[in-house]
């Protein structure tokens, strides 16, 4: 037997204790849940009563349904007493996120998915809330008045926001976790988990959601801390905690800050010097790091303190093209970015969506880290990332020169001016800027630099005083635009639709809901149908005017699309959905919420002659 094989075996072993350790951990989730509830049982003396609180104020989260200038469906909703519960069905009190089941994974504006992201992480949206005491949490109740089950993950911080004086130490903690799970009903629930003990007392708890299971939008009404000033005594019962148990819930925190390990165990000093490496030396190098590749992060940490050899394969910057460092927001920090520099000069992805907030990562920190390993970046996440400001934005255009891609959703801390930096990178075919304070000046000089635009969202960008300049800007410059999110755009009008409809006929992808200024009767919406035969998604959510008409040239112009928003409409019939439906061949998802001509009745029908199409009807109680 060649020798080869024999060292192929020792990886592959390593590889699959690797996975049966993750493997182990999820299938015992009932187990660890059963642990949880035992520790959460704590006895509280009279002198210790337990303190309940709804939040005080809302300070972060990465998306919403609503405006930026509203109370309806914004996060902002989830502070205060409820304003629903216990009713069930769509009210605009609520807190909505922007998204639900997998429609938005589908659409031709969809990134690609990056490499090495563990099977832990699910988290899609988030949103922190604080409370006006700090205490040892014993409970936190969400809300759920429509669609629940999206929450995944409760986390509590150490930090006081309401403290004028910045902490030493800035800490995360799971209270609870769950990977997503179908909830059937889509009535109104108190979600109440089983939360573990923490050893500091917080008024800050971060809800973490995915919405991929979910028939349609989730909304939450109020979250209820319920906890103790003092540190409460475990009960007895602890002493029936399986120490098995004890041992996958330690290893789910090691996966949790592994951050941590990347500070500290990358450092080969400690590693022997053995004469050499037996079988190892015969094995092709290629190889082994195509095996390598199959690991997630934190494995290539602990690989990396096995041996000398393997230390080398480990820190190898062929591992580090693709760097997803968004499971691991809540312990990344300048050190990490140190230490993690010299095996990233050839990263071409990288992930930092989440991270550096509260002070985690510094201006500093962050732009030596792009100087030593920006050149080769083609793509950049950085969604709420609130350590950025004009010094970051000036770093990534003047070390990035290839970069293509580039995402500052909810970064709604970055200043105005901050955002002209991005017109010198002139290679970029993506980029997002939802939720961000970019002005018209700026935005304008981006598109007259960035011509090879194929995709670029502005959903929510408040601070453009006329969009039809912008509408007329893009025609002009980006003929390869595919994509184009203009969600609650609020002074757009048919002038700008022109303008944009003659000049990107790739468009394949168009959001106008709830753009308030464009009126069917002018024949913006029959325009657009005519002149943008590719588009596979359209929403025009929440407008009013919506009439047959532009139905009826969408069934005509449109065959290849798939998914039509046009929730609100009053002037649309059965029967031009019916012509639509049948002309559209691949139309897969059809909201008519809240569409006052069709009923549940006329729902029925379409579904019974349509199966593969799911039709979304809205309701309030």
């Amino acid at each position: 037997m060649s020798p080869v094989f024999p060292m192929l075996t020792v990886l592959t072993m390593f590889y699959y204790m690797c996975l049966r350790r993750r493997a182990r951990t999820a299938t015992r989730g009932d187990m660890m849940n059963s642990h949880r509830t035992i520790v959460s049982n704590s006895r509280t003396s009279p002198l210790n009563a337990e303190v309940v609180q709804y939040a005080k104020e809302v300070v972060d989260f990465s998306s919403h349904y609503g405006s930026e200038n509203s109370m309806s469906y914004t996060m902002w909703n989830l502070a205060g007493v409820p304003n629903v519960f216990p009713s069930s069905g769509d009210f605009t009190q609520t807190a909505v996120f922007r998204t639900y089941g997998t429609w938005w994974d589908q659409c031709p504006s969809a990134s690609l998915p990056f490499r090495r992201t563990p099977s832990s992480f699910q988290s899609q949206d988030y949103v922190e809330l604080t409370f006006e005491q700090q205490v040892y949490p014993t409970a936190v109740h969400v809300l759920e008045t429509y669609h629940p089950g999206a929450v995944i993950r409760i986390l509590a911080c150490s930090a006081n926001p309401y403290s004028p004086n910045p902490p030493a130490e800035v800490r995360w903690e799971i209270l609870w976790s769950e990977r997503p799970t179908k909830v059937n009903a889509s009535q109104a629930r108190q979600f109440k988990p089983c939360i573990k003990q923490i050893n500091f007392p917080t008024n800050l708890i971060r809800l973490e959601v995915n919405s991929s299971l979910l028939d349609y939008y989730t909304e939450l009404d109020a979250v209820v801390l319920h906890g103790t000033k003092d540190k409460p005594l475990l009960s007895l019962k602890t002493a029936l905690v399986d120490m098995n148990d004890l041992e996958d819930d330690d290893y789910e925190e090691k996966d949790g800050c592994e951050m941590d390990a990347l500070n500290k165990k990358f450092s080969s000093a400690a590693l022997g010097d053995g004469p050499h490496n037996g079988y190892f030396d015969k094995l092709p190098y290629e190889l082994i790091q195509l095996i390598l590749n199959h690991l997630s992060l934190p494995d290539l940490c602990r690989l990396a303190q096995t041996c000398r050899l393997l230390h080398q394969h480990c820190c190898d910057p062929l591992q580090y093209i693709h760097l997803n460092l968004q499971p691991y927001w809540a312990r990344l920090d300048d050190t990490s970015l140190e230490f993690l520099q010299a095996r990233c000069v050839l990263v071409q992805w990288l992930n930092l969506s989440w991270t550096g907030n509260r002070g985690f990562i510094s201006v500093s920190g962050f732009s030596r880290f792009l100087k030593v390993c920006g050149s080769e970046l083609v793509r950049l996440e950085l969604s709420c990332s609130h350590f950025l400001n004009d010094t970051c934005l000036e770093v990534i255009s003047e070390m990035c020169p290839n970069l293509q891609d580039l995402n500052l959703s909810s970064c709604d801390k970055l200043p105005p001016q901050a955002f002209g930096h991005i017109a010198k990178l002139c290679s970029l075919k993506r980029l997002v800027l939802y939720r961000t304070k970019v002005e018209q000046t700026a935005l304008l000089s981006i598109l007259n630099f960035c011509a090879e635009l194929q995709h670029l969202s502005l959903g929510s960008c408040v601070m453009i005083e006329d969009y039809d300049v912008i509408a007329s800007m893009i025609g002009a410059k980006c003929k390869n635009l595919r994509t184009l999110d203009l969600w609650r755009c609020k002074n757009i009008t048919e002038n700008g639709i022109a303008e944009l409809a003659s000049g990107c006929v790739l468009l394949e992808e168009l959001d106008l809901g709830w753009c308030p200024t464009l009126q069917s009767s002018t024949g913006c919406f029959a325009r657009l149908a005519r002149q943008l035969p590719n588009l596979q998604k359209l929403f025009l959510t929440a407008n009013r005017s919506v009439c047959d008409t532009d139905i009826e040239e969408l069934a005509s112009n449109c065959i290849r699309l798939q998914q039509l928003d046009i929730l609100g409409t009053r002037m649309v019939s059965p029967a031009s959905l019916r012509k639509l439906l049948e002309s559209c061949k691949d139309l897969s998802l059809l909201d008519v919420s809240f569409c006052s001509q069709i009923d549940n009745k006329a729902v029925l029908e379409l579904n019974a002659s349509f199966p593969k199409v799911f039709i979304k009807k809205s309701f309030t109680q």
